[in-house]
């Protein structure tokens, strides 16, 4: 599979759409391939951007903050898909327990109702093992892992291990200039993408616009078929894909 490094998506969008480099300089052509990749990320569901991370509670600390910046080069946090939590303190062997994920306004009933309290906080808590959690502060960590997070409820009574399933916005193309899994895996979807945004920018001609915009959508499904289909099955429990054919009328 022919996959794009950064020089050379960007002689390709110049061809494509015949402008050279006095127009679309590296900067321009660099925002279009950040937008591009946005896009995709939030039109499909990728696996490759699916991340575990470990860590322990503090004991009597009843908020918890999502991964940020690490060496996988990410730009941090979008989503989490999940909290596991386990009894060890030591580590995540065992069977773990889900936390449930609720609004901040039910942890907030939930505590009160255990504390015999009403009409709000009154200063008191609840610990003992986690059983919900909920987001607050945007939970998205771009620069640090303060900006955002996760409130637990009941608060930790011990440093149990917990286990968080997320999702990250992948480093782009723009700066790991060899290739990404998007400019490797969906190269023709990353380009129309990208054709898109640069005739937007050049204002027309319409019916190119349209052309992009459409052949984006036609390789998209394609891509998504892939990543939520054929990836998360396989033949021994889900059985061998079928696709019917017509055969001709006699």
């Amino acid at each position: 599979m022919a996959g794009y490094t950064l020089s050379a998506l960007e002689a390709d969008i110049r061809s494509y759409t015949e402008v050279d480099s006095n127009v679309f300089t590296g900067a321009i052509l660099a925002r279009f391939i950040e937008h591009a990749e946005n896009r995709i990320f939030y039109d499909a569901p990728i696996d490759a951007y699916r991340y575990v991370s470990e860590g322990n509670f503090a004991v009597d600390d009843k908020t918890l903050n999502v991964p940020g910046l690490g060496s996988k080069g990410n730009t941090g946090t979008v989503f989490v898909r999940g909290i596991e939590v386990f009894t060890s303190t030591a580590n995540s062997e065992g069977e773990g327990t889900w936390l449930q994920k609720k609004d901040q306004t039910y942890l907030s009933e939930y505590v009160n109702e255990l504390t015999g309290t009403e009409g709000g906080s009154t200063g008191q808590d609840v610990t003992g093992f986690p059983k919900y959690y909920a987001m607050f502060g945007g939970a998205t960590a771009v620069s640090d892992t303060t900006s955002g997070g996760m409130y637990v409820a009941p608060t930790p009574d011990a440093t149990y291990r917990f286990r968080i399933y997320y999702d990250m916005i992948p480093k782009s193309l723009v700066t790991k200039t060899s290739g990404t899994y998007i400019s490797q895996y969906f190269p023709q979807g990353l380009l129309y993408a990208c054709l898109t945004e640069a005739y937007g920018y050049l204002k027309g001609p319409m019916d190119m616009l349209t052309l992009y915009e459409n052949k984006y959508k036609q390789e998209l499904q394609k891509f998504a078929g892939v990543q939520l289909g054929r990836r998360r099955r396989d033949d021994y429990t889900d059985g061998t894909v079928r696709i019917p054919i017509k055969s001709p009328s006699p």
